[in-house]
């Protein structure tokens, strides 16, 4: 579905990721984890195509990116921000109807199965019912699931997402992860997502993708992956675990103490 060949990205002098060769498959939920500044988002955003790579290359479904035509892009990958602003006043619905623009080749205005998309995507993230609401009066966790809501209307095979969960409550973090999981279980997708919540994450996702911060990076099964030992080098910080039930949860240990 998307994959990267030798791909280096730079911030400045600083190298944030080297020699990424990676892939991602129809029915894989990635999840990339790493500490501040390690250049998450900057991955992600270089994975849609809003962002040249400093080196190496990425293909969606074996075509370089710089050889798609925009819309046939849009309708075959989706990016999900990790922040926004509304300068203007639409409306929710009017909000995720944008989404359906790559699908209006030979028509302007929306038609009923724009609608019944649109609708579908806002029921799904339980707020159909802010449908006609102002997108500006909304709280940042109703504006979120709008957000999401568009991308799911925007129904490509491939979802790019930038900390999905901000400022979600638990209960809607945890349903937004439990239906990603499904759109790639019984539809498909391919999920690739920027998270902090090494819980949720664990969760849901089949694979993970951490990056050391330094140009070093790991890939793969989250089971191998998500191990306490490599997460802690890759966040800075001391990573335990729990078992409860079939569940691992990982929490944050303690600090070395200083030396004086």
């Amino acid at each position: 579905m998307i994959a990267t060949t030798d791909l280096t990205l730079r911030a400045g002098a600083r190298v944030l990721l080297e020699g990424l060769t990676w892939h991602a498959e129809p029915g894989q939920l990635w999840c990339i984890i790493g500490r501040n500044g390690a250049g998450k988002s900057t991955l992600l955003r270089t994975l849609a195509g809003m962002r040249s790579p400093d080196g190496g290359s990425v293909a969606i479904d074996g075509r370089p990116l710089a050889e798609w035509d925009v819309a046939k892009l849009a309708r075959e990958r989706s990016f999900l921000a990790q922040s926004r602003s509304d300068a203007f006043a639409y409306r929710v619905i009017e909000t995720v109807l944008m989404a359906r623009h790559p699908y209006h080749a030979d028509r302007y205005w929306e038609g009923s199965d724009d609608h019944v998309a649109a609708e579908n995507a806002l029921r799904a993230l339980d707020v159909l019912h802010l449908a006609r609401r102002d997108v500006r009066t909304l709280s940042g966790g109703e504006r979120q699931r709008v957000a999401i809501a568009a991308l799911l209307a925007q129904d490509t095979p491939l979802m790019l997402l930038d900390e999905p969960a901000n400022a979600l409550d638990l209960a809607h973090q945890v349903s937004v992860m439990r239906l990603l999981a499904r759109l790639c279980r019984e539809q498909g997708k391919t999920v690739v997502m920027v998270g902090h919540d090494l819980n949720l994450a664990h969760s849901v996702a089949t694979d993970a993708l951490l990056l050391m911060g330094d140009g070093r990076w790991l890939a793969g099964a989250t089971a191998e992956v998500m191990q306490p030992h490599i997460l802690s080098q890759c966040l800075g910080h001391p990573i335990e675990t729990l078992r409860h039930g079939e569940r691992t949860i990982f929490i944050a240990g303690e600090s070395a103490p200083a030396n004086t």
